[in-house]
């Protein structure tokens, strides 16, 4: 596209695109936004590099001119969008791109691989988190996800509402708080279940985390206290029947005195059996593969779309697709969320840039090509997780519910 627009002269035509969604993943009651800290970041050293761009020349991919284009590609336009962490509806337009045809064009494929992935995480993950009603999650699905997605969904679990991650280079680069437990393999490595416990409690003190479910679990419960004391700060359950297992573990550390020995489970969760055992004397829960796959909706339904151009003469013209159950509606929005005492009551979409009731969504995150800083890093983190928690305690009792059914406010275009 970028190379015939420079042969036809309307590459540099100003344009506004929109990111939004058509519709919400696995029919769930919101959306949120993850991934934008990341997006900015990778916008802002986005090039094309030497290695790059001589194996499109040496494979005809594009014109002299357009290697010559690319070359010198810096975004210099402006971007507005929904804060990370903010609830989203269909047709929210979650990130506004301001500039010409070809710095805005080229970023699509960046901009959707980033926010569909690491939205549908946190959508998924937001979920989780309301069926724990309280109790902590700490995201452990690395090995379930490719090795940079790993980092990107428990940055995503945590701004969701999850209070951890086993990805120690989540916490490195993103400020995620980490933790982590032994495997069946470390317990395996031993002669006995009981050098096992041993050799972990020697390296980490009483406080640890033993693994209970290698052999016997009721077994296993007896030796972990004998060895730790009743100062044993945790023990992990993650096979067999969790209700009954949780139930019976606790029955038994009481008994022993272990009475502030936390439980925590794992083994496959997801929302549902979250909300399923939400109500016994489980402490805490570990989720893996479901959280990093968006807990069946492993992508947001995200799309970018030009909604408005200059012609010839300068003027901005809006512009839209008809096609059939992809039509999309021209000219660029200003979202606010209309509330009343306080709660969430609809998503409005106005197409004037006059002042309206409600709260204004859109917050410039580039100005002229410059990332606004405040939402990078593990501060942009740590404020995407905060805002999240506002966003959501908006919204009225009907965004809890984990059936299938009809976003929890209506889009209106005003």
């Amino acid at each position: 596209m970028v190379d015939a627009a420079l042969r036809a002269g309307t590459n540099d035509r100003p344009c506004i695109f929109e990111a939004f969604a058509r519709r919400l993943p696995g029919a769930r009651r919101y959306g949120v936004l993850a991934g934008t800290g990341r997006l900015l970041e990778l916008i802002e050293r986005f090039r094309f590099s030497d290695a790059e761009l001589s194996w499109l020349r040496d494979n005809s991919i594009v014109s002299p001119e357009t290697i010559d284009w690319l070359a010198d590609y810096r975004f210099s336009g402006d971007i507005h969008g929904y804060r990370e962490g903010e609830v989203y509806f269909p047709g929210s337009p979650l990130l506004v791109v301001e500039g010409s045809f070809g710095e805005c064009v080229v970023l699509e494929t960046l901009i959707l691989s980033v926010l569909n992935y690491d939205s549908a995480v946190a959508t998924a993950a937001a979920r989780m988190v309301g069926a724990a009603a309280g109790k902590p999650l700490a995201e452990m699905g690395s090995r379930r996800t490719g090795e940079r997605s790993a980092i990107a969904a428990a940055r995503a679990a945590y701004i969701a509402g999850f209070a951890s991650t086993s990805n120690l280079e989540a916490g490195r680069t993103w400020g995620v708080p980490t933790m982590g437990t032994a495997a069946h393999s470390f317990t395996l490595l031993h002669e006995t279940e009981e050098e096992a416990f041993q050799a972990q409690v020697d390296a980490l003190g009483p406080g640890t985390t033993l693994l209970v479910d290698t052999y016997d679990v009721h077994a296993a419960v007896e030796k972990a206290v004998r060895i730790a004391g009743t100062q044993l700060g945790a023990v992990r359950i993650d096979s067999g029947d969790l209700p009954q297992q949780v139930a019976a573990v606790r029955a038994q550390l009481d008994s022993l005195g272990a009475t502030e020995t936390r439980i925590t489970v794992t083994s496959d969760l997801d929302e549902y059996t979250i909300a399923a055992m939400s109500a016994t004397p489980v402490d805490s829960f570990g989720v893996g593969t479901s959280v990093v796959t968006g807990s069946g909706s492993p992508a947001s339904g995200m799309v970018y779309k030009l909604v408005a151009r200059q012609d010839s003469s300068g003027e901005w013209i809006s512009v839209a697709k008809k096609s059939a159950d992809k039509a999309t509606v021209g000219g660029r929005k200003f979202p606010v969320r209309q509330l009343e005492d306080g709660v969430a009551t609809a998503e409005v979409l106005h197409t004037g840039a006059a002042e309206h009731d409600g709260r204004e969504l859109l917050v410039p995150l580039i100005v002229d090509g410059a990332v606004e800083r405040q939402y990078l890093g593990a501060e942009g983190t740590r404020l995407a997780r905060e805002h999240r928690a506002a966003a959501v305690a908006e919204l009225p009792p009907a965004a809890s519910r984990l059936s299938r059914g009809e976003p929890v406010l209506p889009t209106v275009y005003a």
